[in-house]
């Protein structure tokens, strides 16, 4: 139940996270959190160097740059603050293989770490205070995606992009230092400027890719707001205009003690998730499932249909429209679509980068096999609690195979090895065009991140040719 009247008259849902975040050293901050981040850091900066020949990053970089002194990864000249948070952060959320959280999908890496990446470079912030700044700003993202489940997307918005402005903006906070006050004031003025609606579903066009930068810009400009005192309402969470009244479905019940309890001793951001393949986060078991077929010695030609048990809550973003998501009208979108990602899945036994490309998603073999694949809504999936994969091939010969995976591998119940998030990394970093040696340099970076005085050495990784 949400917290009562009383209480919140007191103190309010941001004034109690804002009291815990400032008071938070780094010595406080749990070595499994610390060992999750360092993943998240390294997951990161992979994906910001796959991204930097693709035509949306070049988009972003011509349209939204501005002289300053902070790095855009892979990218000669130097930007603003706000400008290296926006493409960098568009980078890395760009191709949707990108950490994820499990309660509600929602991505942190690709907003708090290009917002406190920038400001570090900007002030001339330590790595201890860059991660302490990281550890709060994906703690209160993962717990606003827990304060009312499925609502956010309910309400036709996308949770990484109005639950993203607030986290960035307690990032960033928690990285320059800023008292109590500051920080609430700077919750506050983000809520006013999330924003981010999911109509990209309708076509595959690209603007869920900014939202990660457009969010981790404006968690930077609320900060620096919130620092010379510009007064941001206190009750953004849970007041009567605030922020779940307007990005939240009124028919999901509001818990705002998921956003205030057991703050330091029950840690979130512990378990978020590292995606094994290049897609939405709810493909991803099903690609398991697609793949686990194959090794069963099923081939595309033997299958007749199949059709998917699914959570309810996933039918608008990944199986409707069904023609568009059978027939995806860019690659974009193929990734926001479970047909498209098992047919990839059982033809190339892969879901990575090569699968979403112009000329992959038109080919004919997966588009055909694609076209088979159908859903029904489970009503016992526990989406959102669990991201599970249940897929039922009826086979030309007769046969039925199926096939579960029951959670998603890279999650909390299985997660990936620190060995294979380097081995996605090196992938991802010969993708963007890199060469081993300058990817082994920016792997020494990032494990060496905690100990650095000042973030000076990412000027290192901005020139075109390494």
């Amino acid at each position: 139940m949400p917290e009562t009247n009383s209480t919140l008259s007191k103190h309010s849902v941001s004034q109690i996270f804002s009291a815990w975040a400032t008071r938070l050293q780094i010595g406080a901050i749990p070595t499994e959190v610390q060992m999750t981040l360092s993943n998240a850091l390294l997951d990161y900066v992979g994906l910001c160097v796959a991204a930097r020949n693709l035509d949306y990053v070049h988009a972003m970089i011509a349209a939204c740059s501005a002289p300053g002194n902070c790095t855009v990864i892979g990218h000669a000249n130097p930007v603003d603050v706000a400008s290296a948070a926006l493409i960098n952060g568009t980078a890395a959320h760009g191709e949707d293989y990108d950490d994820t959280f499990e309660g509600t999908p929602v991505h942190t890496g690709a907003v708090v770490i290009p917002a406190v990446l920038a400001v570090s470079e900007k002030f001339n912030l330590s790595g201890q205070n860059s991660l302490r700044g990281i550890a709060v700003g994906t703690e209160l993202m993962c717990r606003m995606a827990l304060v009312a489940p499925t609502g956010v997307h309910r309400a036709g918005f996308h949770p990484t992009a109005v639950i993203g402005a607030m986290g960035a903006a307690a990032a960033v906070s928690a990285a320059l230092g800023s008292t109590k006050q500051e920080m609430t004031d700077a919750i506050g003025i983000a809520g006013s400027f999330a924003s981010g609606v999911i109509e990209y579903l309708a076509e595959g066009s690209w603007t869920k890719r900014l939202h990660a930068g457009w969010a981790a810009q404006s968690g930077i400009r609320a900060a620096l707001l919130g620092r010379e005192k510009f007064m941001g309402p206190r009750t953004i969470m849970e007041g009567e205009h605030g922020f779940f009244f307007g990005f939240s479905s009124p028919s999901i019940p509001n818990d705002y003690t998921k956003v205030t309890d057991n703050l330091g001793k029950v840690w979130h951001a512990a378990s978020i998730a590292f995606k094994p393949y290049a897609c939405g986060t709810m493909t991803q078991p099903f690609i398991d499932c697609a793949i686990k077929l194959v090794r069963q010695g099923v081939s595309p030609d033997d299958i007749s249909s199949i059709s998917c048990k699914v959570g309810e809550g996933t039918v608008h973003r990944l199986w409707e429209p069904l023609a568009e998501k059978r027939n995806p009208s860019t690659a974009y979108s193929a990734k926001f679509s479970v047909p498209y990602c098992i047919a990839a899945g059982i033809i190339d036994e892969a879901a990575g980068l090569a699968q979403f490309t112009d000329n992959r998603v038109t080919d004919l073999e997966i588009l055909k096999l694609a076209n088979r694949v159908s859903y029904k809504i489970d009503h016992e999936n526990e989406y959102p609690a669990n991201y599970s994969g249940h897929l039922i091939a009826k086979l030309k010969n007769g046969g039925v195979k199926e096939i579960e995976q029951p959670h998603m591998r890279g999650g909390s119940r299985e997660p990936l090895l620190r060995e294979e998030l380097i081995e996605k990394f090196y992938a991802n970093v010969k993708f963007g065009g890199w060469p081993k040696s300058t990817a082994k340099r920016l792997l020494g970076f990032c494990e060496a991140f905690k100990e650095t005085n000042e973030l000076k050495g990412l000027s290192s990784f901005r020139s075109e040719k390494p």
